[in-house]
Parts: C-alpha cells; sequence; structure tokens
C-alpha cells in the first residue's frame, strides 16, 4: 500500500491551540476578569500617582 494513498479521518485531525483556548468559556471567564483587574487596578494606580498634590485651604 502506498503510504501518500492514505485516507485520513477528518476527526483525527489535532485541534489547533487558538481553538482550544477559545473553546474554553472558563479559561475566557477568568483571562477576562484578570485582564480588568490588571487595567482598572493599574489604572486607579497611576491616577493616584499622576495626582497634583493638593493646597491645603
Amino acid at each position: 500500500m502506498d503510504p501518500s494513498a492514505r485516507t485520513e479521518d477528518p476527526a483525527a485531525e489535532a485541534i489547533p491551540l487558538g481553538q482550544r483556548l477559545f473553546d474554553n468559556m472558563f479559561l475566557l471567564l477568568a483571562l477576562g476578569l484578570v485582564i480588568m483587574f490588571i487595567v482598572y487596578t493599574g489604572w486607579g494606580l497611576w491616577e493616584l500617582y499622576t495626582m497634583p498634590i493638593a493646597t491645603l485651604p
């Protein structure tokens, strides 16, 4: 039998990594929460860091 004439089962193909990541809804949920936490915390810290010193009356 010629090895190049083999018919491969389409269901036996490996699922790409990107598709496996996007199919996992709990991973997407955790990633969304972590990214939002990092962005909003970083934004808040940046606002505190760049805030001018208040002059008291």
